[in-house]
């Protein structure tokens, strides 16, 4: 019921207004020791997990609009403060995973409890757009040929003749059954009459009527006094009444939840909008005449001080609502003194009169040292936070609305029209002082040429810009036609490039892949390596934290992108066949993004030369911002960053993309849900300059271990051969198949399964039941990923910026123990 999600979305805000007066006392100060504050970290990291996944779940539950309003203020914070911890973490650690064991059994948590809760308004709030979107893509692939139709098989003459002497066979069948009972009905019928003679006297009928009309009557009665009882319930569902559901008891409350969602959004847009209207015709001329009163107000003691009338705010920075900022006139008269010494200042650097040498700035110190440093002189104290003001704004707003509103009253769970009047208000104030700015500009003009004899800027104005224009004019065009391409990729609409990249392959449709199909299990011993001072491996789990982190937390919410630290692109590495683009996939599918695939394989022979690759990107570009959000996937990356020289025209178009890339990149602004994605089974191929400076985030994707193979709950072999339509007997030992397959990757189990579950095999399997060797004897033809391989991987991620910064913290580390040591012995 409501009120369950009400009771939880009461008790999550009081813990998240417990964890914010901690953070106030704790993570704000500077902090001396290290391991101190990696474990506040840490701790502070699950804890907001635990209020994300409740926040998400009244989220997802509750009805009214208002609420899950407040909710989802309160859900992006705490989405966006986790991010700005783990960006802290990374930062202390030099490591994208952590050892939560001990914080874990400290507070008593599994190793599920620091899964990423994946909010579902992700996908339900635009599920119509995306449906709409998907069915589009379908057509367009359809029409262009590149989507295979389901082929659909002929009948022969003879069986079409069977199938009709079926069905008129049974069409008559059916016929003389019902002439044979009324035949027999009809005998039945006169052998009672000349049984009974005349029949029953007047008055036993009369009471053989009654009593049949009364039953009537009451069955009526009781009927119509259930459905009443069930429409004050708010059970009153068709499907419920007639006993026609089809679908299971939870998914048919989800369903009918996810409509009442939809009606009551309907309702509160329609009362938005008279609501607005309303308050236009009422409050308009009050707040109208409040705003000009305030501004001639401002505008005469500004005179008052400086002596002249101020010039009137552009529209650029807000118009007259940045007069108001909470400014008094000494302010803003110290502000106009600080903008003139400083344009006195860049008077004086054109002429050359400041002396050079002040200009000189000292040279920052190595990264190395000044990592070290930092780590031994300076105190640690956490970075400024964009969420923090947000998560405090929503409490003292529930602490002011909702804490003490009596919900039971609210039994409907209607809108409140005060609250949505107070939204309204500030809307109609912003449409109300555009036209107040106009007329008072207008205003101020006269009173400067009344009173100071001032013409304003305008005429200055209008000079500068035919200036500007003449210069405009005669500015030669640059070489390679960039101008011709951009302006022909401008005067085009979003559909059309939308259908241009879908036919040439470049938007594909993501499959229907969650990021929870990507099962694996904890590793408990790779703490052993860490204390030895290498860096571990990464677990499967790990691994779709990560990528929830990074990839679908920042693309599922717009506030979230804006203002939690950026990540434009990532990079996921791994052998062949660890599930890479299942990853890619999943990504798109629990964000509703859209996937540009600009593989190289894909793109060779299209949008030949550097102008071609330069009109694709922005193509994509365009198409993906305004279709945010989206995802372009390099599959292969390897081969755009190759070390060697080029040897044909398509690996020159290649090298050209790997120069282009960090020019899109820079194209990308945090309003901009647009994500970066590179694969790579091969990434030692690259040159490790270029490669990682395109790459923010590298993410190594390990084999799976034995706990995964073979676990209680996650077990690769038992999840595909169910999930192929096999059975499990006696006769299949899972745990055999397990430690046969060390070293080979989740694609190879999901070609073997493939390759022994055909479709012959599953009709067979009643009489024949699987056996373990069918299995073995399929994966003797694979190739596992070697010991060798593997630490080509670790060798290469010690390469890239962050495996760099984690060994100079070691070496560090092990100068510090040489250190005390000696100290010791002397």
């Amino acid at each position: 019921p409501t009120s369950t999600y009400i009771k939880m979305w009461a008790d999550t805000q009081r813990e998240l207004d417990s964890m914010l007066q901690r953070e106030r006392e704790e993570l704000l100060q500077p902090q001396e020791d290290r391991e101190k504050v990696k474990k506040m970290l840490a701790t502070a990291y699950v804890q907001y997990l635990d209020i994300l996944r409740k926040l998400a779940e009244a989220h997802d539950h509750l009805v009214h609009q208002q609420k899950r309003a407040a909710v989802r203020q309160a859900l992006d914070g705490v989405m966006g403060r986790i991010l700005e911890i783990k960006k802290e973490m990374v930062a202390l650690e030099n490591c994208e995973w952590h050892c939560m064991d001990g914080i874990l059994m400290e507070l008593q948590r599994v190793p599920e409890d620091i899964e990423i809760p994946i909010p579902k308004y992700f996908i339900k709030e635009h599920l119509g757009i995306l449906q709409d979107r998907e069915k589009y893509l379908h057509e367009i692939l359809l029409n262009a040929g590149l989507l295979e139709q389901e082929p659909v098989s002929a009948m022969t003459l003879e069986e079409g003749i069977k199938v009709i002497q079926v069905a008129e066979r049974a069409r008559q069948g059916r016929a003389r059954a019902v002439f044979m009972k009324r035949i027999y009905l009809e005998e039945k019928r006169q052998s009672k009459k000349e049984e009974y003679g005349t029949g029953k006297s007047p008055d036993d009928a009369a009471t053989c009527i009654q009593k049949v009309w009364r039953g009537h009557s009451q069955r009526k009665k009781t009927e119509q006094l259930r459905e009443e009882e069930f429409i004050f319930l708010g059970m009153n569902s068709a499907e419920m009444i007639n006993g026609t559901g089809s679908l299971p008891p939870d998914l048919e409350a989800m369903s009918s939840l996810q409509k009442a969602n939809v009606l009551r959004g309907a309702v509160q847009e329609r009362e938005d909008f008279s609501f607005r209207h309303e308050l236009r015709r009422t409050e308009g001329p009050h707040i109208k005449e409040t705003l000009q009163d305030q501004i001639t107000q401002c505008f005469l003691e500004c005179r008052h001080i400086t002596g002249r009338f101020p010039d009137y705010p552009p529209e650029k920075t807000g118009g007259s609502k940045a007069i108001f900022i909470e400014k008094h006139p000494e302010q803003v008269l110290e502000e106009l003194a600080a903008k003139k010494a400083e344009a006195e200042r860049k008077a004086m650097e054109k002429n050359g009169k400041e002396d050079k040498k002040t200009a000189k700035v000292e040279k920052p110190p190595k990264v190395g040292k000044q990592v070290r440093q930092c780590s031994v002189d300076e105190s640690w104290k956490m970075g400024p936070s964009n969420f923090l003001a947000m998560l405090e704004e929503g409490s003292s707003q529930y602490q002011v609305f909702w804490e003490n509103r009596d919900n039971k009253s609210d039994f409907l769970q209607d809108h409140d029209p005060e609250l949505i009047k107070a939204q309204e208000r500030e809307e109609v104030e912003a449409e109300l002082r555009v036209q107040v700015d106009e007329v008072m500009k207008e205003k101020l003009l006269k009173v400067k040429q009344a009173v100071d004899g001032e013409t304003g800027p305008q005429g200055r104005a209008g000079k500068d810009k035919v200036r500007a224009a003449r210069k405009k004019r005669h500015r030669k065009p640059r070489k390679g036609g960039h101008e011709n391409l951009m302006m022909s990729l401008a005067c085009r609409t979003t559909e059309s490039l939308y259908q241009e990249l879908a036919e040439e392959g470049l938007l594909i449709p993501a499959k229907n892949v969650n990021l929870s199909d990507y099962i694996g299990h904890y590793d408990c011993l790779r703490n052993v390596l860490r204390e030895t001072g290498a860096q571990p491996m990464p677990s499967i789990p790990e691994i779709r934290q990560l990528v929830a982190l990074y990839g679908i937390l920042p693309l599922g919410s717009q506030t979230v992108h804006e203002n939690a630290p950026l990540v434009k692109s990532l990079l996921l590495a791994g052998p062949a066949g660890v599930g890479k683009k299942m990853l890619v996939h999943a990504i798109c599918t629990e964000t509703g993004a859209n996937l540009f695939n600009i593989t190289p394989s894909n793109i060779a022979g299209k949008y030949p030369g550097r102008d071609g690759l330069i009109m694709m990107l922005h193509m994509i570009l365009k198409v993906g911002k305004e279709l945010q959000p989206s995802v372009v996937w390099i599959g292969d990356t390897e081969r755009i960053f190759s070390k060697g020289a080029p040897k044909g025209e398509e690996e020159v178009n290649f090298k050209r993309l790997a120069k282009i890339l960090p020019q899109f990149l820079k194209a990308l602004k945090p309003k901009d849900r647009v994500l970066l994605v590179g694969t790579s089974s091969r990434p030692f191929d690259a040159n490790p300059g270029p490669f990682c400076k395109v790459y923010q985030k590298i993410i190594l994707i390990p084999k799976p271990d034995y706990l995964t193979r073979f676990g209680k709950y996650f077990t690769l072999w038992k999840h595909y051969i169910l999930q192929r339509g096999g059975a499990l007997t006696r006769l299949l030992n899972l745990n055999c198949l397990a430690r046969v397959s060390d070293g080979f990757t989740q694609g190879h189990v999901v070609a073997v399964v493939h390759a022994v579950l055909t479709e012959l095999r599953l009709l067979q399997m009643a009489r024949k039941p699987l056996r373990t060797a069918e299995f073995v004897t399929s994966l003797a033809g694979h190739d596992p990923v070697y010991k060798e391989e593997e630490e080509t991987f670790q060798a290469w991620y010690a390469k890239t910026p962050l495996g760099k910064a984690w060994n100079a913290a070691q070496a560090a580390k092990e100068e510090d123990k040489e250190k005390g040591k000696k100290g010791k012995g002397k």
